[in-house]
């Protein structure tokens, strides 16, 4: 079995990554963040020409028509040059609930190819988040109550604004009434429905998390390479060295984690859900273990404003506790490890 990736999900990770690196450059990111309304349409609609809105859209409505495995790189790229979730909320996450409505639904035929040209912003919001991400910069709501899913506008709900700890976060209270009108599922295929968002939403998150965590990396490499102490670069100093390793490796051993659980979800694994929170525990580790280490290498002047470090290290502490907590995550492994039919063991390393 061949579990690397093809020419072309490489070939549009890399041009993903010229891409940002010239148009999201931290000092760009720091104009668009300090405004009242944190995003850039000139950004989106340059995503938009990159595909990135369209990449899970059905080509019946505009878009590739791609899965959860080339997602995951685009994520991690996502991760690295710190871009605001909105994005992931609208194209993937909003796409995938968009995909379960009948083919004759207006809303479907409606939003999908707004989504795919970049000019819909859409905002999802579940309890297991206490508020919700860009609900006032999102052209449409998709809620959850009681396992059932609704839609609404904006002006239909009451937006209260929260500080966040990442500058790049708009978190909003929502405070609204479901009706009939507003229901586009009921609980019993909402139920099955939120479960996939949320799994989607891990992934998406964990992706990133390696994306920001090889970026806080990078950035503690490059400073230890400049900064200079005894009239030698602090990243001769052995201790530097193992400190800066150590994040390598963590790395490079959630990444695998993280793409197995890719792959599960675009194979319907029925495991898939275990798989999610062991990519998220993994990419949360090698995330807070990257900010510590690279604020040790920077010394206290990294979680300064002025510093791009501390840009990523806030985003990576903000996202590691969305769409489920550590708390969350171990629970769900330890349901399935501590099951009367759990399959462990050697004999089962390769049932599954």
């Amino acid at each position: 079995m061949d579990f690397t990736f093809t020419e072309d999900q490489l070939a549009l990770r890399d041009a993903i990554h010229k891409f940002l690196m010239v148009e999201a450059a931290p000092e760009m990111l720091r104009e668009i963040w300090e405004t009242e309304i944190g995003r850039s349409a000139e950004l989106r609609a340059k995503l938009a020409d990159q595909g990135l809105t369209a990449l899970s859209v059905p080509e019946a409505y505009g878009g590739m028509g791609l899965g959860d495995v080339d997602w995951v790189l685009i994520q991690q790229e996502l991760g690295y040059y710190a871009i605001p979730d909105s994005l992931t909320a609208t194209a993937y996450l909003a796409v995938f609930i968009s995909k379960a409505l009948p083919e004759n639904s207006s809303l479907k035929s409606h939003w999908l190819p707004k989504i795919a040209d970049g000019s819909a912003r859409v905002a999802v919001g579940h309890p297991i988040n206490p508020y919700v991400a860009d609900a006032a910069n999102a052209d449409l709501l998709l809620l959850w109550r009681d396992d059932e899913l609704h839609w609404l506008k904006p002006t239909d709900a009451k937006l209260t604004l929260h500080a966040s700890i990442d500058a790049s976060r708009r978190l909003y209270q929502v405070q609204w009434t479901p009706t009939d009108k507003s229901r586009l599922f009921a609980a019993e295929q909402g139920k099955a429905l939120w479960e996939g968002v949320i799994n989607r939403a891990g992934v998406a998150i964990a992706a990133q998390l390696l994306g920001l965590a090889q970026r806080m990396l990078d950035l503690g490499t490059d400073y230890a390479a400049q900064r200079k102490q005894f009239g030698k670069p602090i990243g001769s100093f052995q201790a530097v060295k193992h400190h800066l390793a150590d994040v390598a490796v963590k790395i490079e051993f959630a990444r695998p984690v993280v793409q197995r659980a890719a792959h599960a979800l675009a194979q319907n694994d029925p495991r898939a859900a275990i798989y999610v929170s062991h990519a998220r525990l993994a990419a949360g580790e090698a995330a807070r273990l990257a900010a510590r280490k690279s604020i040790q290498v920077h010394g206290a002047m990294g979680y300064t404003w002025e510093a791009d470090l501390q840009m990523f290290m806030k985003r990576a502490w903000a996202l590691d506790s969305t769409w489920g907590d550590a708390i969350f995550h171990k629970g769900r492994i330890a349901d399935a490890v501590l099951a009367q039919s759990a399959a462990l063991g050697p004999a089962e390393t390769f049932t599954h």
